[in-house]
């Protein structure tokens, strides 16, 4: 009774979460309902058994996603002015592929119910071996040569990134740390002895 309540509570307010996300004005508020549909989007993996989902919804993309969103949208100058006035002229497309999407769905749906796959639902690791222990196994042994190119997916990215950023610009005085530790106080600070009511010459 406690765990169907709990399912009915969870998905509930997931929906309205991903509804409010969707319609809210503000694009802050937009990422607060998405941080929220995450966190009860974790808890329905918990009442399913998956606790590893349950772990990546809640620090991948509640940690890191969903807080990079809300503080780009923050700190931007961003005019959502402009952005929502094409929102007419795309309103097609978007209904469009909302549609194609949920034909897809229900054809997924059928297909698993009705065809072979429907016959062997049950995983192939014993029950007494936990999830993450499971997919561990799995990602360390069959899937390890895709789990690190996946990696070096990631690492060229990331090189990538700080290449695109440190690029040389124009312009720009460059810091020279090995001058500036190299330089004596001799250097720096010059004594004198001006005569009274008279000023330093720099």
């Amino acid at each position: 009774m406690i765990q169907l309540f709990a399912f009915y509570l969870f998905a509930t307010v997931t929906v309205l979460a991903g509804v409010l996300c969707v319609t809210a004005r503000n694009p802050v508020h937009s990422v607060l309902w998405l941080i929220l549909a995450f966190f009860n989007a974790a808890g329905l993996m918990v009442l399913v058994g998956a606790e590893f989902i349950a772990m990546l919804l809640v620090i991948v993309y509640v940690g890191a996603v969903a807080v990079l969103f809300l503080f780009v949208v923050m700190m931007l100058d961003i005019d959502f002015a402009e952005l929502r006035s094409g929102f007419a002229r795309y309103l097609p497309l978007g209904l469009a592929l909302v549609v194609l999407l949920a034909v897809e769905i229900i054809v997924a749906t059928g297909a698993w119910s009705a065809g072979g796959v429907a016959l062997n639902r049950t995983a192939p690791t014993p029950e007494s071996v936990p999830n993450i222990q499971a997919i561990g196994i799995l990602i360390y042994t069959r899937y390890l040569y895709i789990f690190e190119g996946a990696g070096l997916v990631l690492l060229v990215a990331l090189i990538g990134a700080i290449v695109l950023t440190h690029r040389k610009r124009g312009g720009v005085r460059a810091q020279n740390v090995t001058q500036q530790n190299m330089r004596r106080p001799q250097d720096a600070v010059v004594n004198t002895q001006p005569a009274v009511g008279q000023g330093v010459e720099l």
